[in-house]
């Protein structure tokens, strides 16, 4: 990570009200590094110097501040989202849909395409979570079906 980078993600988490430690700034690196979501599992295995309660709360706290969003899928096991620039601390949302790879398994958000909102009569809608399930383009190119 470049000096450059390390105050832009010191900045980030001052924006966010979160003390800039080592571990966030890793986390934080690796989120922005990364072209796909990902799990507590992918961060605890990058920054193994780092121990899993530590690595929890601060993913806990990037979810808390508007930075991270989490997406469910059907495995049990949730992956993270990078938020854009729209996410606020106290405007926190992210209504766009999830492509998971049937092939690879990795998810990306894909920003462009919204989910409409629900109005339910008698109910509350607080999130809505929509992931297509597919086959990427990276994958698609590797069996021959571009």
């Amino acid at each position: 990570m470049t000096i450059e980078e390390n105050q832009v993600y010191k900045d980030i988490l001052k924006k966010h009200k979160l003390r800039a430690t080592d571990c966030r700034i890793d986390i934080l690196d690796q989120f922005n590094k990364s072209k796909h979501a990902l799990s507590f599992r992918d961060i605890e295995e990058k920054y193994s110097q780092y121990d899993r309660v530590t690595i929890y709360r601060t993913l806990n706290s990037f979810i808390e501040k508007g930075m991270l969003h989490k997406i469910p899928n059907e495995t049990g096991i949730a992956k993270f989202g990078l938020c854009t620039n729209t996410c606020e601390p106290e405007d926190h949302h992210h209504n766009h849909i999830h492509f998971k790879c049937d092939i690879c398994g990795e998810i990306d958000c894909l920003e462009g395409y919204k989910i409409p909102e629900y109005n339910i009569p008698n109910h509350i809608v607080h999130e809505t979570n929509v992931i297509v399930n597919g086959i990427c383009q990276l994958c698609s190119k590797k069996i021959g079906r571009e």
